[in-house]
């Protein structure tokens, strides 16, 4: 397996930090370093982070990791620092938001699964809150007693009551859309989350949004006056934390006329040549080795020439409009870098970039359609008024499929499909530009290692007055500084499970249920696509992972569900 080390000279540029099992539970003087520095009026040069999530995205969407759609300022920043192809997800959205924020487990966070999905067995019981616990601490939280000003702008999806908002869980300011799948365009406003889309700012609900509105610029530019603001005055004395959470490109697949006009045409010859070609692209940018064997993908139609014209054009426009929206957020993203640039702060900031889960294959004429019957019953679908904000549509497991190769699957489940995603870190000398690291990471680790650059302790279970869940996640910065080759050893087991899919990594070994019941046993190192189940041929190894399995869940609290209501 590949590494990724840091000259000695960037290694150096990094704070000394600690590492976590050294850290003392509890250091005043250490947690008031910012305050400290603001009393002597000195300014704080820890760094400033920014942490950048799509919604939705697949793992080639973006031009730096094999896509065509145009992404230069993301792919500017990717081919600046470190690009992953190991790190790993939840399987869907809120649960990876709870262990991004929290440094944990999502079903410790209380996602156990999505607040929407809870099945009967699982209502009422621990793990399975559908939103952030109370007894966790979380990353803007420890930031922000630190000294750091933390910044929130995009969507939520952790809570709808005002004890569970963003500004109510460690954010000094924030802009957030509380649930997910909201309309691009603003539509369907309503103060009551259950009558509507709701946002708030400072956790106050809005009432309304300006007439121009569309998500990914919105949240941009909200987070953009807030850099401003961050940069001037008081506030130009703290670092700062900023969580940028895009709710584009998840559906409803929806952008401006204009941006879905540049892309008309280009995804005519079909997801399956897509696939090739997006495949052929990270061979050749060293993201997959040569050869290597993709999954075979599932579609439930067949391939593309078993549509007719009709479904062949309405597919490859919903396409062109998933494209604007990437390009769209790109944009966006390039706005924010903009402003850091011109305040001069950029140079210090760390930032990482994500995706929440593999790419969403819900298709809204077949396995979407129950759960979507109220939206699509009041959207004009008509092939002319795509894209437009009063449209309500997806793109399917072709183009998902399209996007995750050579993985097996796509959101919803815990193959590497569904949880394998594009993801990158660069800036505050993290170097050695077009770097491709394949050690495997969670996004868990994130807030372990934030804290770590920061500064900041997070070992125990205590924090102020408070006893806490305990972060699980592990911190890249011995990695990053090369003081240590991995971040999870050969013998470290990380588990997964959401809506009855799971799996569980132990070093290059894996096995993967997909909710059928069944463990399939793959060697990621030789088969990143899990085209190979070896559980036949090594019984033991297999039986030894599914118990180290069983081990993760009685630590975690996982509960099987007894019916299963999203399966994409």
């Amino acid at each position: 397996m590949r590494k990724f080390l840091l000259s000695t000279a960037i290694a150096a540029s990094l704070p000394m930090v600690t590492p976590a099992a050294a850290q003392p539970e509890h250091d005043p003087d250490r947690l008031g370093r910012g305050a400290a520095l603001a009393e002597a009026g000195a300014p704080d040069s820890r760094p400033n982070f920014l942490v950048i999530v799509a919604d939705d995205l697949g793992f080639s969407d973006l031009g730096a990791f094999g896509g065509e759609i145009a992404t230069p300022n993301l792919d500017a920043l990717a081919h600046s620092g470190v690009r992953f192809t190991g790190f790993h997800t939840a399987p869907t959205c809120s649960p990876t938001r709870a262990a991004l924020l929290t440094g944990t487990d999502h079903h410790q966070a209380g996602l156990g699964t999505m607040a929407e999905q809870l099945a009967p067995n699982q209502k009422g019981r621990p793990n399975y809150e559908g939103v952030l616990r109370p007894d966790l601490a979380t990353l803007p939280e420890r930031l922000r007693t630190a000294g750091y000003r933390t910044l929130f702008s995009g969507k939520w999806h952790l809570g709808l009551k005002p004890a569970q908002d963003p500004h109510a869980r460690g954010f000094e300011r924030s802009f957030a859309l509380l649930q997910g799948a909201g309309n691009h365009f603003g539509r369907g406003l309503s103060a009551n989350p259950a009558k509507g889309t709701t946002y708030t700012e400072d956790g106050k609900v809005l009432t309304a949004l300006p007439a121009n509105f569309y998500s990914s610029d919105a949240f941009a530019g909200k987070l953009v006056d807030e850099l401003r603001v961050s940069g001037s005055g008081e506030g130009g004395k703290r670092p700062f934390f900023a969580y940028l959470a895009f709710t584009a490109p998840h559906w409803p697949l929806q952008a401006p006329a204009e941006d879905i006009a540049r892309y008309r045409g280009a995804y005519d010859a079909g997801f399956e040549v897509l696939r090739q070609q997006r495949l052929a692209r990270e061979e050749a940018l060293g993201l997959v080795p040569a050869g290597t064997a993709a999954h075979s993908p599932r579609l439930q139609a067949g391939g593309w020439d078993w549509l007719s014209a009709d479904q062949k054009r309405a597919a490859a426009r919903n396409m062109e409009i998933y494209a604007a929206m990437v390009d769209r957020l790109d944009r966006s993203v390039g706005k924010v870098i903009d402003e850091l640039r011109r305040s001069g702060q950029l140079a210090n900031t760390v930032i990482v970039f994500l995706a929440d889960n593999g790419a969403e294959g819900l298709d809204a004429e077949t396995t979407g359609a129950q759960m979507l019957k109220d939206r699509l019953a009041h959207a004009d679908n008509s092939l002319a008024n795509r894209g437009a904000a009063t449209s309500y549509v997806t793109y399917g497991p072709g183009w998902a499929q399209g996007a995750t190769a050579p993985s097996w699957g796509i959101k919803g489940y815990a193959t590497e499909g569904g949880t394998r995603t594009a993801s990158f870190i660069a800036g505050r000398g993290l170097g050695q530009p077009g770097t491709v690291a394949t050690t495997y990471l969670t996004v868990a680790d994130i807030a372990p290692t934030l804290l770590d650059l920061a500064d900041v302790p997070y070992s125990g279970t205590r924090f102020g007055q408070r006893t806490v869940r305990p972060v699980t996640g592990r911190s890249w910065v011995p990695w990053l500084t090369g003081k240590a080759d991995r971040v999870y050893g050969p013998g470290d087991a990380v588990g997964e499970e959401l809506f009855g899919s799971r799996s569980l990594r132990q070093g290059d070994w894996k096995i993967t249920d997909i909710g059928d019941g069944v463990w399939r046993l793959f060697d990621i190192a030789a088969d990143p696509g899990e085209t190979r189940d070896l559980a036949l041929e090594q019984p033991e190894r297999a039986r030894a992972l599914a118990a180290a399995w069983d081990e993760y869940a009685r630590a975690n609290g996982v509960i099987l569900p007894d019916a299963v209501t999203y399966r994409p």
